[in-house]
């Protein structure tokens, strides 16, 4: 039998239409038959989810959306159909949820659970509104508004105190200061001035106190062999102070001093005989005494020397007075023959 090419061509355009809504709806995530593995999540908010967008678990795509539609009529529910690759084992206790991008597609992330017990196919996953990066940050950025908007109010309530206080004699005062605090940096200038001719590599005080200490440095290298000998000898008179017996010799010197505190305590007693001599005022009188006379008879004997040895066969004895007293140092007398 032979077909007509109008047959054909009409065939064909079907077959293509076809294929396209097949193709387009592959595209999007849904399939004309339902084979394969589902689960249905209920939302109150999708968070821009449509179809084709990625389930995601651990970071992993195991499937995509296929469809979404409303609960009811009231739209408080909004059923979201997913797809999986494959039949996974998922715990019947996990939970998804929506992870809004505004960068991007939203997906929606499994978070496993711990039970033994898998969900079945076609099951319904339970959900939970997890907030978005937009309310994160809406929710981070309200509490410091707030912040923001109290410290506007102290920093205004502050600016007002310092206008009240800023009177005209204040803001004299702050002339004042500010013209001290121009004087100031002149004068600082002037010591950077003076600080500077100072540190002066040729003509600064600096400098000069360089060289003189670079001068000492050189004596002191110059005479290194003498200060060499110096501190030998040193070590030499300190060596023998070290060998000396400093010990003993205290020891005889604290023994002679006790034993001249042991004189001299003799000496003030009246113990002893020299003590007795030094101590006793009668013996010194006696002594005294006997001294006087002592000197009488000498100036007597010189003045009478006849009355005690006779030069002449025929001379007589002198019979004058005897002295009584010693005479002056001063007197001179003649001797009679």
């Amino acid at each position: 039998m032979k077909v007509a090419n109008e047959t054909k061509i009409g065939a064909l355009t079907v077959i293509a239409l076809a294929l396209l809504v097949l193709g387009f709806n592959f595209l999007k995530g849904k399939s004309l038959f339902k084979s394969g593995n589902y689960l249905y999540a209920r939302f109150d908010n999708t968070k821009g989810v449509v179809s084709s967008n990625p389930v995601l678990i651990n970071g992993y795509q195991v499937g995509a959306v296929s469809d979404i539609k409303a609960a009811d009529n009231s739209l408080r529910e909004i059923i979201v159909e997913l797809k999986l690759n494959d039949k996974y084992n998922i715990p019947d206790n996990s939970v998804a949820s929506i992870n809004g991008n505004p960068l991007g597609s939203a997906n929606i992330e499994i978070s496993l659970g711990n039970s033994s017990n898998f969900l079945p196919n076609k099951a319904t996953i339970k959900s939970t509104n997890a907030a978005g990066m937009l309310s994160e940050l809406t929710s981070k950025i309200g509490p410091v508004a707030d912040q923001l908007k109290s410290t506007l109010a102290s920093l205004d309530t502050v600016l007002n105190n310092v206008n009240t206080i800023l009177d005209p004699n204040t803001k004299g005062n702050l002339q004042s200061v500010i013209a001290n605090l121009s004087r100031a940096t002149g004068s600082f200038v002037t010591s950077s001035a003076s600080l500077d001719k100072m540190l002066n590599n040729e003509s600064g005080a600096v400098a000069q106190t360089m060289n003189n200490v670079n001068s000492f440095t050189k004596n002191l290298a110059d005479n290194n062999s003498k200060l060499t000998g110096i501190m030998d000898n040193m070590e030499q008179t300190t060596n023998h102070l070290a060998k000396a017996d400093i010990d003993g010799v205290v020891n005889k010197l604290r023994s002679s001093v006790d034993q001249l505190n042991s004189a001299m305590t003799k000496l003030n007693s009246t113990d002893g005989s020299l003590g007795a001599m030094i101590n006793d005022k009668q013996l010194y009188n006696n002594l005294n005494s006997t001294v006087r006379s002592l000197n009488t008879l000498m100036d007597d004997l010189r003045v009478h020397p006849k009355r005690y040895v006779s030069f002449s066969v025929f001379g007589k004895k002198d019979k004058g007075t005897p002295l009584m007293a010693p005479l002056p140092q001063d007197t001179t007398t003649s001797i009679k023959k």
